[in-house]
């Protein structure tokens, strides 16, 4: 699929003058202006970012009167409910507040909706079960901001509510008894883009600040927040929001303390991926691809309940014991997503031409639910185009549940807004939404979204934005640990992306793997020779064959550490023939 690749032109003297000023090296001074960054100041607290950097947890919009409903409640012994959500930023919110109700001495439970069965958000059935155990507040973790009818209905039964979320807020707000989100209208909070556990995370701060009648709080809460901090950081990079400003903090932190600060079920999985065998501080990709697929998996096949047991429990048999049941349950999972992509793919090369095609809209009767988001990822990563896929009922008895992944900076939740006719319901985020459809709506919705995604401005080919052209000499042991001054990286500050031009390829590529699905090649650049690994992409190995010659190609440099070995390697990106009349200045 072809992409355009930008090359971030460089201010030479901007360079200079962050290089002298900040003490860093060149490159990442380069680095700092790719990314607009050039501030002085603004970029010493991006390179160093710190607990202390996170704003006062009562500037959040709502989290002052959370705060008086939930004391309130505590106060006169009122049972208190947690609903949370099912992926791995719903898990974290709720077990952050779960285990500070619990510390405060709140009478506290959960309930997280069934992924397969019910759907995000709240819901009348959950609302009438909890109104019959007796829960009188409930408070809503990454979720709740677009129920309004429901939270009427939960007032109806006597439920007091207050929603704690940070998805896009609609035109009318729920009418809780408080309502904590980064971007309330009016609210002035400078940052937008706290994930649900994080939004959690500072409402337990301001919890524990109240209760200890100070901002400093007591030994005992002091430990929990710093325990708290590792969930909302898993939440964080899980729910891929931009890891600036107070993220950055947060992930910071909770990447250097996990290994020492977590609580038990979050050890037991770090013992399960060998995360607790790593040197030094872990890194987001560990957390990416590593913690968080277990919790997720958890939940898209319906055992999130189960995860947020793991994340609270102090049992540690018990801990062991749903750990290695997650473990069994993301191998499952893995088995679902291979089926569904095999015929998701399949469907995509019959139905479309790819190249023309602005989008692709994918449904088969009986794909998982529960994985048709990762699918849907994988697709775009591969194409670089929009994708929904919809998980149809095998009877046609249920209404089909979409999801959906952005490209090129398009805004899904936007684009299903335009199109909302044709569904029974949708929800998200920018980059990742879904949504519930009819069957005999699914062309429709098709039609009406390509027709949306043709009346947008501008071009909507993929775009690489690179950050320099690269020597692979310069690729070194040293340069390499030089970015990761840069680090933490992900939405919002990828890992570095150079290119380098008219390099051969040495030998044939190979694919690699299980199932044979990566990609792995030998490039040499002059005296230089790299090995380049690109997870998903056998394919390419067919394609690189069959154009020959020299290629350019776009990669993300790191260091492999292999049986005590360290050596440089690339993870390729993308690649086309040298030369090619794509590549142009930003």
């Amino acid at each position: 699929m072809t992409k355009t690749w930008k090359i971030c032109h460089h201010d030479l003297a901007k360079i200079a003058h962050l290089e002298k000023n900040l003490a860093i090296p060149a490159v990442v001074a380069q680095l700092l202006t790719a990314r607009q960054l050039t501030d002085l100041e603004v970029a010493r607290q991006f390179l160093n970012p710190k607990l202390s950097d996170l704003r006062e947890p009562t500037d959040l919009p709502g989290v002052s009167q959370g705060v008086e409903v939930i004391l309130r409640a505590i106060q006169e012994k009122k049972k208190v409910t947690i609903y949370g959500d099912y992926d791995a930023d719903g898990m974290t919110s709720t077990a952050i507040l779960y285990r500070c109700l619990e510390l405060l001495g709140a009478t506290v439970d959960y309930l997280i909706p069934n992924r397969l069965g019910e759907g995000y958000g709240l819901h009348r059935e959950n609302l009438d079960q909890l109104a019959a155990r007796g829960s009188d507040l409930v408070v809503t973790v990454d979720c709740g901001i677009s129920d309004v009818d429901e939270v009427a209905y939960a007032t109806k039964l006597g439920i007091e509510i207050i929603i704690t979320d940070h998805h896009r807020v609609g035109p009318t707000i729920p009418e809780a008894a408080a309502v904590v989100h980064p971007a309330l209208p009016g609210g002035g909070y400078p940052f937008d883009g706290l994930c649900g556990a994080g939004v959690a995370f500072k409402l337990a701060w301001a919890l524990c600040q109240e209760v200890s009648g100070e901002k400093k709080v007591s030994p005992r809460m002091r430990n929990f927040l710093l325990e708290a901090v590792s969930l909302a950081m898993i939440g964080t990079v899980a729910d891929v929001v931009p890891l600036l400003d107070e993220n950055r903090a947060l992930v910071k932190y909770g990447l250097s303390s996990i290994l020492d600060q977590a609580p038990m079920g979050l050890q037991k999985l770090l013992i399960a991926t060998k995360l607790d065998q790593k040197k030094g501080r872990l890194k987001t990709t560990d957390i990416g691809f590593g913690l968080a697929p277990l919790l997720n998996a958890a939940g898209r096949l319906g055992q999130a309940p189960l995860a947020v047991e793991l994340l609270t429990t102090s049992n540690e048999a018990r801990a062991e014991a749903i750990t290695e049941y997650i473990c069994q349950l993301n191998e499952s999972r893995g088995t679902l997503e291979r089926s569904v992509y095999r015929e998701a793919h399949k469907q995509l090369q019959e139905k479309y031409n790819i190249e023309e095609a602005p989008a692709f809209v994918l449904s088969g009767k009986g794909w998982h639910s529960g994985v048709i988001g990762i699918v849907a990822s994988r697709l775009v990563d591969k194409y670089g185009k929009p994708t929904f896929i919809v998980a149809q009922d095998k009877l046609g008895l249920k209404v089909g549940v979409g999801s959906g992944r952005a490209a090129n900076g398009l805004n899904l939740y936007q684009a299903l807004a335009a199109c909302k006719d044709h569904l029974v319901s949708f929800g998200g985020h920018a980059a990742a939404a879904g949504f519930k459809i009819d069957d005999d709506k699914i062309e429709a919705f098709t039609q009406q979204f390509e027709e949306y995604l043709e009346e947008l401005p501008g071009d909507q080919v993929a775009e690489l934005t690179i950050d320099a052209e690269i020597a692979f000499g310069q690729l070194t042991h040293e340069s390499i640990r030089q970015f990761d001054l840069l680090e933490p990286f992900g939405q919002g500050n990828k890992s570095p992306l150079f290119c380098a031009m008219g390099v051969e390829l040495v030998g044939e590529p190979k694919t690699m793997g299980g199932g044979k699905r990566h990609f792995s090649a030998q490039f040499r650049q002059g005296n230089h020779t790299l090995r380049a690994i690109a997870f998903g992409r056998a394919d390419w190995v067919e394609e690189m064959l069959k154009v020959g010659g020299t290629f350019d190609i776009a990669f993300r440099p790191t260091i492999n550490e292999f049986r005590g070995q360290f050596n440089v390697e690339i993870r390729l990106e993308d690649w086309r023939k040298a030369s090619h009349a794509a590549a142009v200045a930003g």
